[in-house]
């Protein structure tokens, strides 16, 4: 699994609580970070899934 995936998948989950606080606490300015930090996360997950998906494919064709 490549280091994008761990890291994109943590920075959604990072935003998502950002978000949630800010919901509860009436800070848009907090809600509106929390969701440009899922989206920035679901990008970098998206990097990291192609990634591994290159390598697999590299690692298959020099096994055939």
């Amino acid at each position: 699994m490549d280091k994008d995936r761990i890291a994109g998948a943590a920075k959604q989950a990072k935003g998502a609580v950002k978000e949630a606080a800010g919901k509860v606490t009436g800070d848009a300015k907090l809600q509106s970070e929390g969701k440009v930090d899922k989206a920035e996360g679901k990008v970098q997950n998206a990097v990291g899934g192609m990634k591994d998906a290159v390598r697999d494919a590299m690692n298959k064709s020099r096994n055939d």
